[in-house]
């Protein structure tokens, strides 16, 4: 998969063409929407692939596959919706050229672009818009090729690949290499890579962003770039910054990382009456200073109706060495070999994940389809210093008043805080102890299930205000949150409306994202509710 340093030669008729043709076209359309409309999709349908002349596949709503496409692609339920604002289309290209194509034809044509890569945007923006622009979704599910280089200790991916497709491969070739990358093996890596991208091998290995070597982009005007050719700052901005403000991230190359040929896991649960609220307090002194080879993740939630912590281990060693560990670190949780589980790494891909059993086939991780899908509603902070045990038991309490709640605790530390707030644009690095995540998920259809329960996230959100992250409040952009701020849906926010989220996102990082997409995309053409603004008030 070699990368290419700019638009081909060959390519810069054709683009040429479409930019003059269509230019005039767009003048005789430019009072009649249907007009238009069909100067678009013929725009589309000209310029085919130079090399095998395959047409673009371009899938109207009034065809099956449309439907398909795009409810298969929703894992949010909440926006399955009658109410949510549909594409004008769905686009799903064979090849390279053809994203340039699409690019170029949307931007002559005042088409929005929604890059979509798995489907997992917590505020589903890459598959819908409030914008008043007409809009199309790129869905990238053809860019899923992955070559993986042992010798190399590198692999390239396409953007359209999931996480799980690239671990089966990895795992394909070694059996001691391994990537540091999300729990969700149906993620998409393009809006994951791009947003960051932490995983159980984060304390050990940093993000996945933090392991790109790397990438392919089409920018604004349609050219295909590669680091050389798009330059650091911009190699920079998507690393964390978030891919689909700048540009379409069609692959990466990232650099894999060494795991032992097996490592140990565990899950230990415990109740309100076994002690639960203690050993949170406890845990949040403790896990972000263990050993880098140990993930002790905390997480609240319901098992058969029952409130519960679960704490969830990866370790990059033996039961033995790990007991001792526990044993020095941590011996309230009273850990016992029998709950130590030996695997793979890449079986531990799917034992973090809750598939089971996850010393089976490997090829479940080959499946594009996220199960269970649910309606839901996220929210996150980060933690500097220890919450007390009253506010943990309010916690406690606050989440047992929903069917389906999900408080996910993970610990920093280890390699996170050896790496520099400003290195890529993700700034959550040292003076975190842990990163948190307020969840409910929901399966009753309608409108007021689904107001009741993103009332209870906001609340919950209000009431976190005094124990977490301070000036700015902080949060993850992988957990996009239209909450955090004014989201004009015309796209027109000013510098000033967007740094109301932007600090939370990136800190003193979002000034340089700023610079970054003023440079390579002065129109802002790739925009969205929260995408990094153009200085037009500068």
């Amino acid at each position: 998969m070699a990368t290419t340093s700019s638009i081909s030669p060959a390519f810069l008729v054709p683009i040429f063409h479409i930019l003059v043709l269509y230019s005039v076209l767009l003048v005789s359309a430019s009072n009649s929407s249907n007009t238009k409309y069909e100067a678009y999709l013929k725009c589309l349908s000209n310029h085919s692939n130079i090399d095998d002349h395959s047409q673009i596949p371009v899938h109207l709503p009034s065809t099956s596959s449309y439907n398909s496409i795009l409810n298969s692609s929703i894992v949010n339920l909440r926006f399955l919706s009658t109410k949510t604002p549909k594409p004008h289309l769905i686009i799903t290209p064979l090849h390279e050229s053809q994203v340039q194509v699409v690019v170029i034809c949307s931007r002559i044509f005042k088409f929005q672009i929604r890059t979509l890569s798995g489907g997992h945007d917590f505020e589903g923006l890459s598959y819908k818009s409030s914008q008043k622009l007409p809009f199309v979704i790129l869905d990238l599910i053809n860019f899923r090729a992955i070559k993986v280089d042992v010798e190399d200790e590198t692999a390239w991916v396409q953007s359209g690949a999931t996480l799980g497709q690239l671990y089966y491969k990895i795992a394909e070739k070694s059996p001691i290499h391994g990537f540091p990358a999300g729990i969700g093996t149906s993620v998409g890596v393009g809006g994951h890579f791009s947003g960051g991208g932490y995983g159980a091998l984060m304390r050990k290995y940093g993000l996945a962003a933090d392991n790109i070597l790397d990438a392919q982009i089409v920018n604004a005007d349609g050219e295909i770039l590669d680091r050389r050719s798009m330059g650091e700052d911009l190699f920079w901005a998507i690393r964390g910054g978030g891919g689909a403000s700048f540009g379409v991230v069609l692959s990466w190359k990232i650099k894999l990382v060494r795991v032992p040929p097996t490592v140990t896991g565990f899950t230990v649960s415990k109740t309100l009456e076994q002690g639960a609220i203690p050993l949170i307090h406890k845990w949040q002194y403790i896990a972000h200073k263990l050993p880098k080879d140990l993930m002790l993740i905390s997480w609240l939630t319901k098992r058969n109706s029952t409130m519960q912590v679960l704490f969830l281990s990866m370790f990059l060693g033996n039961p033995k060495e790990l007991l001792q560990i526990m044993q020095e670190s941590f011996p309230e949780l009273s850990l016992r070999r029998e709950d130590c589980i030996e695997m793979s790494w890449v079986q531990s891909t799917l034992y973090f994940y809750g598939l089971v059993p996850f010393n089976g086939s490997l090829r479940i991780l080959l499946d594009r389809t996220p199960t269970p899908r649910y309606s839901f509603k996220s929210k996150s902070d980060f933690v500097k210093n220890p919450i007390p045990k009253s506010a943990l038991r309010e916690l406690w309490r606050r989440a047992s008043e929903v069917d389906n709640p999900f408080i996910f605790m993970v610990p920093y530390g280890g390699k996170m805080a050896e790496i520099a707030e400003y290195e890529i644009p993700f700034p959550h690095r040292d003076g975190n102890i842990y990163l948190i995540t307020y969840e409910v998920d929901w399966t009753t259809q309608g409108d007021e299930a689904s107001m009741k329960n993103i009332e209870w996230t906001r609340r919950l959100y209000d009431y976190m205000t005094p124990y977490v992250s301070k000036q700015p409040r902080e949060a993850y952009l992988n957990y996009r949150d239209l909450d955090l701020g004014r989201n004009r849906i015309d796209g027109s926010e000013s510098y000033e409306e967007a740094k109301i989220w932007g600090v939370k996102y990136f800190k003193n990082n979002f000034d340089r994202l700023v610079k970054v997409k003023s440079k390579v995309d002065p129109s802002n053409f790739f925009s969205n509710e929260q995408s990094i603004p153009v200085a037009l008030d500068e």
